[in-house]
């Protein structure tokens, strides 16, 4: 498929400035944009105070997100007034949720695409210019932008995400995704090793392979060769054992013992997995059709530490979903504690219009209570957090180099297999970012390993 060009007015001289919010498919999609838009003679600008297109990237999942993207549209309004020139565009998934609201009640933006339209983007800035409101949200089962080059915004020059896949068709009662990005559909394993491997030709040293849910991946190759995400998964390994590939998100149903044991056999493929439970009531597992229960994902937890006792393992926790009472909630805590999580995102529930959990119940537990539950789970994983860090006291870290410190340029940051965060003195020991170093743990904090590079053993 093909970007639709068309001759933008001023083009050479335009600028854009982009924004993005959620999840980590919206920065990779900001990126396709970029590049679309610099194919048609934008250059992308750091600040929207210059910019002639302002465009932000955004997220449904949450109400928070929708109120923090609002506040964002009305600063970029303002901005309007003193550049009547200036385009406003909203993109993704609240793009396709609000398109009415935003383009018309409120009259906050000029142009409204969705995650499968962008690729239109130079006919629908080309409308905007001529004082037309464009809108593209419809969805498509076949868009995959796997022929576009994303152009890296904001990057170290050392991780850079992969989309492998769009869409869902986990129909999950809380989640708007389905709605807003459409059914599963996954990109050609060709193309998808080809960026890898010209990432790492430009010295990029990670990439994370990203889905919605990557375990239910599946292309069918020329020769009608069936790939699996465990098979995808080992070609993009066999690039170089100097690539680290990283993966998110699975679904615990379809994480499967072939992922897992490619897993082991290379230690390129850092020993991490996101898994979200959501929560750790089978009750409430059930409204939300997550089609999996409390027993066998504790199963699945276990299966995976049998195969790996190193692997790091996070989640997702939704506190105060729809009848959830303080039995729910004590068998979610209960849960974590089982778990042992090295680290999770927690939230409080919030209804998304057109989910079936707004359609079919009640948001019945108050805003007061969901807090109070949510600051019991945080706490609850915060102390399991330490003492997972606790744990790597004496311990031996592969960490691959980032980057400075945020807290001081005598030190760098990077990263072990297990995805926690590693900060070390560089002590005039010759290793820059995209070096791997070994690193012995001294002490922790809460989210953060403290150590030294072994010299001897720094690569």
């Amino acid at each position: 498929m093909e970007v639709l060009t068309t001759k933008l007015q001023d083009s050479a001289a335009k600028k854009f400035y982009i924004e993005s919010y959620g999840c980590a498919m919206n920065f990779a999609d900001s990126e396709i944009v970029a590049s679309i838009l610099n194919g048609n003679g934008f250059t992308a600008s750091t600040t929207y105070a210059d910019a002639d297109l302002v465009l932000i990237n955004t997220c449904s999942i949450r109400e928070k997100a929708e109120q923090t993207i609002r506040s964002r549209l009305h600063i970029f309004r303002q901005a309007k007034r003193s550049n009547p020139g200036l385009l406003i565009g909203v993109l993704g998934c609240m793009a396709e949720r609000l398109k009415s609201k935003l383009l018309e009640e409120e009259r906050l933006v000029d142009l409204v695409v969705g995650p499968d339209g962008y690729r239109t983007l130079p006919m629908l800035i080309e409308a905007a210019e001529g004082g037309q409101k464009s809108v593209n949200v419809l969805l498509s089962r076949e868009e995959t932008y796997a022929d576009i080059s994303p152009v890296r915004l904001n990057s170290n020059g050392v991780n850079a995400f992969v989309s492998i896949m769009r869409g869902c068709n986990n129909m999950c009662s809380f989640c708007v995704v389905p709605f807003t990005r459409g059914r599963e559909r996954s990109r050609d394993a060709v193309s998808i090793v080809k960026e890898c491997s010209e990432l790492f030709d430009q010295g990029y040293r990670e990439v994370t392979l990203l889905g919605q849910n990557v375990d239910s991946y599946h292309w069918y190759s020329a020769d009608e060769q069936d790939i699996s995400f465990a098979m995808l998964l080992e070609q993009v390994a066999g690039i170089s054992p100097e690539l680290r590939v990283r993966f998110s998100t699975s679904h615990p149903k379809d994480i499967t013992d072939d992922v897992l044991q490619v897993i082991t056999r290379h230690e390129n493929i850092c020993n991490y997995i996101h898994l979200p439970v959501q929560s750790g009531s089978n009750r409430v597992l059930q409204l939300m059709n997550r089609t999996y229960t409390r027993e066998w994902y504790l199963a699945k937890v276990r299966r995976i530490r049998e195969l790996m006792p190193d692997c790091g393992i996070t989640s997702d926790i939704i506190a105060g979903f729809c009848t959830e009472t303080e039995t729910d909630h004590q068998e979610t805590l209960s849960l974590i504690q089982e778990a042992q999580f090295d680290m999770s995102y927690m939230y409080f529930y919030s209804e998304r219009p057109g989910t079936l959990a707004a359609r079919r119940y009640a948001d019945d537990v108050p805003e007061a209570e969901k807090k109070r539950r949510l600051d019991e789970i945080v706490k609850c994983q915060n102390k399991i957090s330490q003492f997972s860090n606790r744990k790597d006291i004496g311990s031996i870290s592969k960490v691959l180099i980032e980057g400075d410190s945020k807290k001081s340029e005598q030190d760098w940051m990077g990263r072990n297999s297990q995805n926690k965060v590693v900060v070390f003195p560089k002590e005039n020991i010759a290793l820059g970012k995209g070096d791997y170093a070994m690193v012995r743990i001294l002490e922790s904090t809460g989210a953060t390993l403290i150590g030294q590079v072994i010299p001897e053993a720094k690569n």
